[in-house]
């Protein structure tokens, strides 16, 4: 089964950055939150990656194009005039990594639409590039299955952050009080799986696949949801890169679940 990784985005919300370099490819110790991402698919025996680029894309390709060279022990000989290379060590990934540019400008859904070819008539991962999580894979393709519908999201629970109000008719504040648990609400995480017909849902470049082909989806009774209650977290803000960035450093980033 193929893993589709949305990558295209501008990603506005931590511009200080990604004026550079597509989000998906932000660091987080040293590696582009999008490694991070296909290391955990990698480590459930997922290893073949479509990238869905489209901002900077060129800076994704060259990063993967450069990758088995910055991963490896090599020696450059020139003495005999030529330019001979040794490989003595490689400590690269089992990947086949096809980078497509989906477009500029081209919305979610579509970015999904045109790497159709690329998928063929099977069912495949997708997710986004700007978020970790420390999901089962294997347990949420196991459930997909199980259910026969065309496509499973996986639900997580987005806690409140900010102090709750009671107001009343009067718009006077009856009560305050902090967040709690109670307070959370399930979202789209993404780490989805989509069958082959999910392409017919989807129109056209201007598609946002998170509206009318998920809308149709539900009211088909086509969605279904793999509720997830572990790590999840996006990279939108510098502080949640900084905060990611803590949780590596320290060696507890509840995302990493494969070994070195």
């Amino acid at each position: 089964m193929k893993v589709v990784i949305l990558a295209g985005g501008y990603g506005t919300r931590i511009s200080e950055e990604s004026i550079f370099k597509p989000k998906p490819m932000i660091e987080i110790g040293e590696k582009p939150v999008l490694w991070h991402i296909m290391k955990e698919y990698s480590h459930y025996g997922f290893n073949e990656f479509i990238i869905c680029a489209g901002y900077k894309q060129q800076v994704i390709k060259e990063w993967f194009a450069n990758y088995f060279l910055n991963n490896s022990d090599i020696t450059f000989d020139f003495t005999n005039g030529k330019n001979d290379m040794t490989v003595h060590h490689q400590r690269c990934e089992p990947w086949k990594v096809t980078v497509v540019d989906t477009g500029l400008n081209t919305m979610t859904g579509g970015r999904i639409k045109r790497i159709r070819p690329y998928v063929g008539d099977e069912p495949f991962l997708m997710t986004y590039g700007d978020a970790v999580c420390d999901v089962d894979i294997a347990k949420l393709v196991e459930f997909h299955q199980a259910h026969g519908k065309i496509a499973t999201l996986t639900a997580t629970m987005l806690e409140q952050s900010k102090g709750i109000l009671n107001i009343g008719g009067d718009n006077a504040v009856k009560s305050f009080r902090e967040k709690n648990i109670a307070d959370s609400a399930p979202i789209n995480a993404g780490y989805m799986v989509l069958g082959p017909e999910i392409f017919d849902y989807i129109e056209g470049d201007q598609t946002v696949f998170e509206k009318e082909p998920m809308e149709r989806l539900a009211e088909e009774n086509q969605l279904m949801s793999f509720v997830y209650r572990g790590f999840w977290q996006c990279m939108d803000t510098s502080r949640e890169k900084e905060m990611l960035e803590k949780l590596w450093t320290s060696g507890q980033a509840p995302w990493k679940v494969w070994d070195d």
